[in-house]
């Protein structure tokens, strides 16, 4: 699964130390997998998987740094210690962090008896993708309000299933450009590369004419319509980028793709640094994204480090909160 680093302007655990909780990310998806499956392979009853608990405290850590630096599955979040933090520099960061028991808990409902192991795994990613939106928008002391579209947002919920867990995720992130706030396209920093994406998905089968500057025709069917230059939005998000990174001395390319997965592009030529994948070419350039086992990078942490030091924070303090929804269980 890749991490959720930035979801709009919600506040991110991220933003608080990115060398450990991309670990900590890995360690609670798998230790809660290996639990639900086991259970599932003695024939336990459902009911009982409702309890589940994070297991954090039942494995040493070092054991799982260990495992952490030497091991090598796709599921794993594979970082050699030259490239991003010492073995000790990640246990002392870890130790000098308090455990956020309130926010790492995650407590898988089965709801039906899976008949196959492909069945459990699938229940279990759909349950870990919803912890995973509740993740990446609060911290021990913070919580940020997520808004119900992003639960049933298709294509945010295959690039959190289907890439890799080295693959770190800015959902149309909300950065400060000198003290003003600027939106940002969908950025994935991979480890060898920055890729910029710009939906653009209305009606099945619509075809976008590439016509103007400013306003490119929309056709479906009989029927045309103006939607705006789409490649305006992957233009100013590079152009961020570039400020960003070219200020802390970050070498990383900026690569741009412009996204329909139901409809088509109509573009005479070929356009400079940017990729145009419609439904035609969608499921092959997604899985040749998907395919990538790299480890992750210095130059890629640093990358993210960057942008989560610019970004915009709207967050509430989790006391009101807690009593917000105490007065409504009151109320009920």
């Amino acid at each position: 699964m890749a991490q959720l680093v930035k979801l709009q302007d919600y506040t991110s655990r991220y933003q608080i130390d990115l060398a450990r909780y991309p670990t900590q990310f890995v360690r609670l998806k798998k230790n809660q997998w290996d639990r639900v499956k086991h259970q599932w392979e003695q024939g336990d009853e459902v009911d009982d998987w409702q309890h589940i608990e994070e297991a954090e405290e039942e494995k040493p850590r070092f054991s799982f740094v260990r495992k952490f630096f030497t091991k090598k599955e796709p599921s794993a979040l594979e970082v050699a210690p030259e490239e991003i933090v010492g073995e000790q520099e990640l246990l002392a960061s870890e130790d000098e962090i308090p455990d956020e028991e309130t926010t790492l808990t995650f407590n898988p409902k089965i709801v039906y008896a899976p008949q196959t192991i492909k069945e459990l795994r699938q229940m279990f990613m759909n349950q870990f993708f919803h912890f995973q939106l509740k993740w990446a928008s609060s911290t021990l002391r913070e919580k940020s309000y997520v808004d119900p579209k992003f639960m049933r947002d298709s294509f945010l919920r295959t690039v959190l299933l289907r890439l890799p867990d080295t693959y770190l995720v800015f959902y149309y992130p909300i950065i400060k450009v000198k003290k003003a706030p600027i939106e940002l396209a969908i950025i994935i920093i991979t480890p060898t590369e920055c890729i910029c994406i710009n939906k653009l998905e209305q009606e099945d089968q619509a075809v976008y004419v590439a016509d103007g500057d400013r306003f490119w025709t929309k056709k479906v069917g009989k029927k045309d319509s103006k939607v705006l230059n789409p490649f305006i939005s992957l233009n100013r998000t590079e152009a961020v980028l570039e400020q960003l990174f070219d200020s802390e001395n970050i070498t990383i390319p900026i690569r741009k793709v412009l996204l329909s997965r139901n409809g088509y592009f109509d573009y005479p030529g070929t356009a400079f640094n940017t990729r145009l994948i419609d439904k035609r070419s969608y499921t092959e350039w997604f899985d040749q994204l998907a395919r990538s086992a790299s480890p992750m990078k210095h130059m890629q942490i640093r990358a993210a480090q960057t942008l989560l030091a610019q970004a915009q924070i709207t967050s509430f303090n989790r006391n009101i909160w807690q009593t917000d929804e105490e007065e409504q269980d009151g109320q009920v």
